[in-house]
C-alpha cells in the first residue's frame, strides 16, 4: 500500500498552489522533457493518451500565438517562459496497436462518428492536461491554465492539415507572488459531493 504523501508536497500540488498571472526565470528544454516524461504515466481510457502538447518559448512561436489570445490573457502569455497548448489528436486511435497492444483497441474507435471521438479526446486530454499541472507543481513549476483564446485560430497557426486540435493553454515559469489574486473559495464536501 502506498502511503501518503506529506503536508508540504500535498501543499505543493494543490493547497498552496495557485494560477499565476506573471512568470520569471527559464524553463529549460530538459524541464520540459522531464516534465512529459512524468505526465505521461497519468491513467487514460485503454490508454489512449490523446493529448499532444506543444511547448511555445521562441519569439516566432509567441508570435503565432498572439493573435489568438483575447485581450486579458496577451501581456501576460507573451511574458511567460513557456506557453504550453494543451491539444488533442483526433486520430489517437492510429497509436492503439503499440499503446494497447494486447487486444485490437483501434478498432474500438476508429469507425465511432466524429462527435464520439471529439468526446473521447476532450475527456481524456484534459485529464493528461490536469497531469500536466500536477507534474510542473511536483517539479517546481507554477501555472497559469486558461482558456481566453481562439481556438481556430490556434489550430491554424500550429495544426493546419493535422488531426490535432487546442483544448486549452498553460502558461509556465516560476510564479511571481505579486500576480496572484486572493485565494477564492471553494466548495464544501456536502455543497459537491456525496457518498452513496
Amino acid at each position: 500500500m502506498n502511503e501518503s504523501l506529506s503536508a508540504p508536497a500535498l501543499d505543493q500540488l494543490f493547497r498552496q498552489a495557485r494560477t499565476y498571472n506573471a512568470f520569471d526565470g527559464e524553463v529549460s528544454d530538459d524541464l520540459l522533457r522531464e516534465l512529459y516524461d512524468l505526465l505521461k504515466w497519468g491513467p487514460t481510457t485503454a490508454n489512449t493518451c490523446p493529448a499532444r502538447f506543444v511547448f511555445v518559448k521562441s519569439a516566432e512561436a509567441k508570435a503565432l500565438l498572439g493573435p489568438a489570445l483575447d485581450d486579458g490573457n496577451y501581456k501576460k502569455t507573451m511574458a511567460a517562459p513557456v506557453t504550453v497548448i494543451v491539444a488533442y489528436d483526433r486520430a489517437f486511435y492510429e497509436k492503439s496497436p503499440v499503446l494497447f497492444p494486447h487486444t485490437d483497441a483501434r478498432s474500438w474507435f476508429d469507425t465511432k462518428p466524429e462527435a464520439d471521438l471529439r468526446t473521447i479526446c476532450l475527456r481524456n486530454g484534459s485529464l493528461q492536461g490536469a497531469y500536466l499541472l500536477l507534474a510542473a507543481r511536483a517539479l517546481g513549476l507554477d501555472c497559469g491554465p486558461m482558456s481566453g483564446f481562439d481556438n481556430a485560430l490556434v489550430d491554424q497557426a500550429f495544426f493546419a492539415g493535422t488531426s490535432w486540435r487546442s483544448n486549452f493553454l498553460v502558461n509556465l515559469g516560476h510564479g511571481d507572488r505579486g500576480s496572484i489574486f486572493a485565494r477564492s473559495p471553494r466548495l464544501s464536501f456536502d455543497e459537491a459531493a456525496r457518498i452513496a
